[in-house]
């Protein structure tokens, strides 16, 4: 599954010269957390979100304490993002972005490891949609199911496939044996969370009616 197969493609977005109270508004009315900023040719220039506006001085409060000892530009920027009228000014420039054809796991690992809610999708720096966590969601509740083989032997191949697959089991010489459906578990797995790991990969191969462990190292305490 790949970004165009999730992004959704009517996107609600400001341009850079829109009022940051408009933007507000827009947020409110369309229920979303943030919007992709784009000129008149279309091109992503940025994004704005609740966290810039949560730290507008329409807020009150006065403003935040600043390091003093931070470059003058730095300051004076921190100052234009909260204070502008323009979207332009306030918002989150050189935005992440991805490529319609990027794996929808490589989309989830970007709003991880940027801690975002949204990446925007373009295609030669045009927009042409945006992927959301609620997207991915979608995309999880869409997922068709494993496609594994009937029969035993079926089974046992793809559990020592997945073995390997960035489970943390790998190098555990996990032994498996499978009859009429049910797994048997067998070898160097010691820890909770390697077993319940092992359990979990066994039961989600199509065709699995249930797991025993036969582990014989009790539970580290």
């Amino acid at each position: 599954m790949r970004a165009k197969d999730v992004m959704t493609t009517t996107v609600v977005n400001v341009s850079p010269d829109h009022s940051v109270r408009t933007a507000a508004r827009i947020m409110l009315d369309n229920h979303v957390s943030g919007l992709p900023v784009v000129d008149d040719d279309g091109r992503l220039v940025g994004l704005i979100s609740e966290g810039d506006l949560i730290r507008r001085t329409e807020l009150g409060g006065g403003a935040p304490i600043i390091d003093a000892t931070l470059e003058v530009d730095t300051r004076a920027n921190a100052y234009i993002r909260r204070s502008s009228w323009r979207v332009g000014d306030a918002m989150s420039v050189d935005p992440v972005t991805i490529d319609e054809d990027a794996p929808v796991w490589r989309v989830a690992a970007i709003m991880q490891e940027r801690g975002i809610k949204r990446v925007p999708v373009a295609r030669d720096g045009l927009l042409v949609g945006i992927v959301s966590r609620a997207d991915l969601l979608r995309a999880v509740l869409s997922a068709g199911q494993d496609q594994t083989a009937a029969g035993d032997e079926a089974i046992r191949r793809s559990i020592l496939v997945r073995l390997g697959e960035n489970t943390g089991l790998e190098g555990l010489e996990v032994q498996i044996a499978v009859t009429d459906g049910i797994v048997h578990l067998w070898g160097n797995v010691v820890t909770a969370e390697s077993r319940k790991a092992a359990r979990i990969l066994a039961e989600n191969v199509r065709g699995v009616r249930g797991v025993v462990e036969h582990y014989s190292e009790a539970y580290p305490k």
